[in-house]
């Protein structure tokens, strides 16, 4: 309609318009936002019971503060994560193993059926974890980070129970698989908090790097069980495979036993007008005051901004043209999932062990010790991701990523074009290129991003459907590679070596530099680009580092605020229009009876 919040005139009008009051009224606004500062009641520094550990507190942290804090938090974190690539490697490493076999027999061989099961057996995990983090994406919320990682542990913990017990014609395979989704569950949940979690409890000089460790860590999760199965190996029984699966337990032990005596999110708990907890645990992790006065102006600043989108985002919104473009962010940070997997990561991380003994045509042992090897430089590879991902940044690792990926499928393509014992090594070294360069940039990138990409209001949802992407994408190469390989060697490496070509313009284009910005930040860097109708990309480049003062003020110069509330307010007229309707519905059914 004409009287549309989004229509483009309107909005360029209203744009002018709010730039001329802007100039004059921006002292009096920062006068305001001073005031606001001052509402917030002082709090006495004993007022809070120390809580060291308790799974109901939403203020517990170990009795620790400061760094003490941040890194229980941190590994905490990490660990949850390494979860995933421990399951990476040791379905690497048991999916053709003569003891796993022994139990299942569907998954011997290299026929056209085994390749189907291996695929189905090792990717029933990631559809078990897509509905976690589908779970997540309506609970978080709700319930909070805190319960939401403690019952993804909680359920990880039963489904490993589960699928150590299953026994040849028992059922064996559909006990084993339902464990599976189980197990991915929980693994779903977690993947979909746990990023949000650090990043909502993380300094933005240091978030970068907390929230990339995650994403690293699950190359020490590759790596650890590549050796157990090797060493497990040498075992005759049944327990060559069964012990392996068992260790998942002490992964989400520990998350289980560290998460129940930390903090809830201090964002969480400001948006449910928790207002005093969340001072006092960033008091706790900060090691400062409770009455500091930075860290008031950042809870006044965050307080500001969940009143403005407190209510939560319907589709209607998620597909309306606007100053957040929620929509756009949704998507881009969801692309950097979609390209992870389908650029090769899983075809090369789950299935090397199988790739080295069937496609490169080496022995059964030592597969497994080039398997070994191979999780070693992932996890190795890692190290430069900390070091680069805040001084080098976000949009330059994502381009090196794609572009080395690119570069070692070709080779690998190259090389088994002509099937031989010495192109066989150089496909081998195309698949340790590969892992090299995936290691430092698109494995810990697409963590690091959605969190920071999408807006307060779809935060939440931004990051679940963001791994929810992840892992539909993640079931689909696990599902499809060994069907791909076993009909053409050297075509599924053409295939994502094509795809990681593809991704480098929509990197350069589409993926805006984050590093080093508050969350208010991106928010900003989006407006200004739909408002002067730019790439956010380049608005990235040209804005300077904003206080948080100067957050406030962009935020009313570009009108942010006021578009959120004509959303409100359109909304709540459709929702009062729907309810007059029905009222008015019942009352005709009344009269006609």
């Amino acid at each position: 309609s004409n009287s549309s919040v989004f229509d483009d005139k309107k909005l360029d009008d209203e744009q002018n318009q709010n730039q001329n009051q802007n100039q004059n009224q921006s002292p009096l606004k920062n006068e305001k936002f001073d005031q606001d500062v001052t509402k917030l009641r002082h709090i006495n520094d004993d007022e809070f019971k120390l809580t060291k550990y308790s799974m109901s507190s939403k203020i517990s942290t170990f009795g620790l503060k400061g760094k003490a804090l941040s890194y229980l938090i941190t590994s905490s974190c990490v660990i949850g994560f390494s979860l995933f690539g421990y399951d990476q490697g040791l379905m690497a490493g048991i999916i053709t193993a003569p003891q796993f076999v022994e139990t299942f027999p569907a998954v011997g061989g290299e026929s056209h059926h085994a390749t189907v099961i291996q695929g189905a057996v090792t990717s029933c995990y990631e559809l078990g974890c897509f509905f976690g983090a589908l779970a997540a994406m309506y609970l978080g919320d709700k319930y909070g980070r805190k319960p939401l990682i403690i019952t993804g542990a909680i359920i990880i913990i039963i489904g490993t129970f589960i699928s150590i017990f299953p026994f040849k014609n028992h059922w064996a395979l559909g006990h084993f698989v339902i464990a599976r989704v189980i197990t991915g569950i929980g693994n779903g949940f977690n993947t979909a908090t746990i990023p949000i979690y650090q990043a909502e409890l993380s300094d933005p000089k240091y978030r970068g790097r907390l929230v990339n460790l995650e994403g690293s860590f699950v190359a020490v999760g590759t790596l650890i069980a590549y050796w157990i199965d090797f060493g497990l190996s040498y075992a005759s029984g049944s327990v060559s495979w069964r012990l392996p699966i068992s260790l998942q337990i002490v992964f989400a032990g520990y998350v289980l036993i560290t998460i129940i005596g930390l903090p809830e999110s201090p964002r969480y708990l400001i948006s449910k007008n928790k207002i005093d907890e969340a001072r006092y645990i960033l008091s706790q992790v900060n090691d400062c005051s409770i009455n500091d006065e930075s860290l008031i102006e950042e809870v006044i600043l965050v307080k500001d901004a969940n009143n403005r989108f407190e209510k939560q985002i319907s589709i209607r919104e998620l597909f309306k043209p606007s100053k957040h473009q929620y929509l756009k962010r949704m998507i881009i940070g969801s692309s950097g999932q979609f390209f992870q997997q389908f650029t090769g990561c899983n075809a090369a991380i789950y299935y090397s062990t199988v790739l080295f003994e069937t496609t490169v045509g080496l022995d059964r042992r030592l597969s497994l010790v080039l398997g070994g090897v191979f999780a070693t430089v992932y996890a190795l590879f890692t190290i430069p991701s900390f070091f680069l991902v805040d001084r080098l940044g976000r949009r330059p690792l994502f381009l090196i990523g794609a572009s080395g990926q690119g570069t070692a499928f070709l080779i690998a393509f190259g090389c088994l074009t002509h099937d031989n014992k010495n192109n066989a090594k150089g496909a081998a070294f195309g698949l340790f290129l590969f892992i090299a360069f995936f290691a430092f940039t698109i494995l810990p990138m697409p963590w690091v991003y959605p969190p920071e990409i999408n807006s307060m209001r779809t935060r939440t949802m931004g990051a679940s459907v963001s791994t929810c992407t992840n892992w539909l994408s993640n079931f689909a190469v696990v599902m499809f590679t060994p069907i791909f390989i076993n009909q053409s060697k050297w075509g599924c490496y053409l295939f994502f070596a094509l795809i990681n070509f593809i991704y480098i313009p929509v990197i350069y284009f589409y993926y805006p530099e984050t590093a080093g910005r508050s969350l208010e930040e991106i928010d900003i860097i989006f407006a200004k680009a739909h408002v002067e109708n730019k790439a956010a990309y380049k608005v990235a480049q040209e804005l300077p580092k904003l206080s948080t003062k100067e957050i406030e003020e962009e935020g009313i110069k570009l009108g942010l605020y006021e578009e959120e509330e004509e959303f409100i307010h359109e909304s709540n007229s459709i929702m009062t229009h729907r309810s007059n309707a029905v009222a008015a519905g019942n009352n005709n059914n009344e009269f006609d009876v």
